[in-house]
């Protein structure tokens, strides 16, 4: 199964006032393993950001006043979405905004372009009910380095959520780390990324019985075979 793990940073919060997209990525995972492929862009919303939306991902207009506008990545980024299964955190949030952009552009709807969504923060709140389901939480829960994390940004945190659903999703195969070169990676962020942490399992010591403790421990049996009687299954 193709799926894509993706992630978007926004202008505000609410799509239905104009707030308009300024960072979208996704990550490309086919059968539970990390293929290397992603799309990333950077984008310039035409519109003031609000200082809420940049305390959470530290972007401003600046930065953005030379990157494309969403017209302009808008069918690579069909392209890479086609035919795949969408796993966002938070889902409505992320469909909420893609939608509207593509409303602007008079294309249809994303569901049209994607097989299905997959919501990891429902599934979260399944397997976790009453406890904290945001990223952090689950990479915390689920021993996934985030320590990189100082703001949000789409590319790193579709990365971390496809370690996350990994680990969510244990029992149906282990993530395989084999990547393929990437097709395109635009505006590269200087992060590594992350993977889910391993410790090292430290040797199983084994302590044999001395003689001493040896000659107890049939002492012991003898005494439980007298009690009963022979009956005794050690």
């Amino acid at each position: 199964m193709r799926q894509i793990f993706l992630d978007t940073e926004t202008t505000g919060l609410e799509p239905r006032h104009g707030h308009r997209i300024i960072e979208i990525a996704g990550v490309e995972m086919q059968n539970r393993r990390l293929t290397g492929r992603h799309l990333h862009f950077y984008l310039n919303p035409e519109r003031e950001i609000e200082a809420g939306a940049k305390a959470i991902h530290g972007i401003d207009n600046d930065y953005l006043e030379d990157k494309p506008k969403f017209a302009q990545i808008a069918r690579e980024l069909r392209d890479f979405m086609q035919g795949a299964e969408l796993v966002i955190h938070n889902a409505p949030f992320d469909i909420g905004f893609l939608d509207a952009e593509f409303a602007r552009l008079d294309l249809p709807a994303t569901e049209t372009v994607c097989a299905s969504v997959l919501d990891t923060l429902k599934l979260a709140r399944e397997l976790h009910p009453g406890k904290k389901n945001n990223l952090d939480a689950l990479c915390e829960r689920y021993q996934v380095n985030n320590a990189h994390r100082n703001l949000h940004g789409a590319l790193l945190d579709a990365e971390l959520l496809a370690d996350v659903y990994i680990a969510m999703t244990r029992g149906q195969e282990s993530l395989l780390a084999e990547e393929t070169p990437a097709v395109k990676h635009h505006e590269p962020r200087p992060e590594s990324k992350s993977r889910s942490a391993q410790p090292t399992r430290p040797p199983l010591i084994v302590l044999r019985a001395t003689p001493e403790e040896e000659a107890e421990h049939q002492k012991i049996l003898a005494g439980i075979r007298k009690e009963t009687k022979g009956h005794c299954l050690w």
